[in-house]
């Protein structure tokens, strides 16, 4: 009989909570106890994730006594003051926000892309005897996973020297209350309504807003900043010229990149094609004469599968870059709550299920 793990899940309540409970339960992850732990306004909720009738908890001392691993889908400030609670209670955690991310003794995970760091993380060490901070996984940025995901098949076969990257995120990457204004405003406008922004610092409805995150000295936001630095490190290529800008766009779900790649050696876009589709979790929808490439939403009968509600990241409009040596163009699309950030999660988690038998 396969052994069950206790379960907890900080932000339960939220967008990727929802998400990530949901996926638990369709991925059949051996859960025992399930835990759920929201703010205090949503304190005794019931929430029913598949044959589990859980009542929602707050964060308080001791709530993780007896659980085997904890998922952290909240804010960067609930991570930093609770995540190391729950290592040191025992429990393994999968941390989505940016709290320890680039911290050189964290492990930042997307399996298909550098999941062998955890069998050696663990290789020859007995579970029980690492530390609290050893406990803790990171989840990258949702931008960033679906980036890494397409470039990975690259670097293997040809090699990167640079990218460039802009993203159009959806707003339900900065939250259900996000989505809630856009659906808002765009009402609001059609009926002649003056709109305010309240989540964004514009109006969202029918704009494009290139600003995700503050600002910084240099320019770049920080979600700039993420995604650059992240993809560094889930690469395993520390000197990576890499530039990024991001940009909020009116959508409620998906994430879209354009990908500049310039390679190392000379690659043609059928071999990159090829390799792509080789990559476990990408999906190549290419045939631009057939108007098939990556779309967030389509509709029924579309040739096109489009990526809300589906686990794959999928890359499109794949062609030379003839304005440099050796250099690609990708299109690509993935619904961010889900590779983007619960189901990547999930992963992990079955990671560390499948290394500890």
């Amino acid at each position: 009989m396969e052994k069950t793990w206790n379960v907890g899940v900080v932000g339960a309540t939220g967008a990727v909570g929802k998400e990530l409970l949901s996926i638990l339960e369709s991925r059949k992850f051996p859960v025992g106890q399930l835990k759920l732990f929201a703010s205090p306004r949503s304190q005794g909720r019931v929430i029913q994730v598949g044959n589990h009738l859980c009542r929602s908890e707050i964060l308080e001392s001791g709530c993780f006594n007896g659980l085997d691993i904890v998922f952290f889908d909240a804010s960067d400030a609930i991570s930093k003051e609770w995540a190391l609670h729950a290592a040191e209670a025992g429990a393994w955690v999968v941390d989505n926000s940016a709290t320890f991310r680039m911290s050189p003794d964290t492990l930042l995970l997307v399996p298909e892309v550098n999941g062998e760091l955890l069998a050696a993380h663990l290789k020859g060490r007995d579970v029980k005897s690492l530390s609290a901070n050893e406990r803790i996984i990171s989840g990258p940025n949702c931008s960033t996973v679906q980036l890494v995901m397409a470039l990975k098949p690259i670097r293997d076969g040809w090699g990167i020297k640079r990218v460039v990257v802009s993203s159009y995120q959806s707003t339900s990457g900065a939250g259900a209350a996000a989505m809630e204004e856009l659906s808002a405003q765009t009402v609001g406008m059609f009926n002649q309504q003056t709109v305010s922004p309240k989540n964004f610092v514009h109006q969202i409805a029918f704009n494009c807003i290139p600003h995700i995150g503050g600002f910084k000295d240099d320019g770049y936001t920080s979600e700039e900043h993420k995604i650059m630095a992240e993809s560094r490190k889930l690469l395993g290529l520390p000197q990576l010229r890499i530039t990024a800008t991001a940009v909020r766009v009116p959508t409620f779900s998906c994430h879209g990149e354009t990908v500049q790649i310039e390679c190392e050696r000379a690659v043609t876009a059928q071999e990159a094609r090829e390799a792509l589709r080789r990559q476990l979790g990408v999906v190549v929808q290419d045939e631009p004469n057939q108007n098939i490439y990556p779309m967030g939403f389509t509709s029924e009968g579309d040739a096109v599968e489009g990526a809300t509600g589906r686990d794959a990241v999928y890359v499109g409009r794949v062609r030379q870059d003839f304005s440099v040596e050796n250099g690609l163009n990708l299109w690509v699309v993935s619904d961010n709550l889900r590779k983007g950030a619960a189901l990547n999660a999930i992963q992990i988690g079955e990671l560390l299920v499948k290394l500890s038998r």
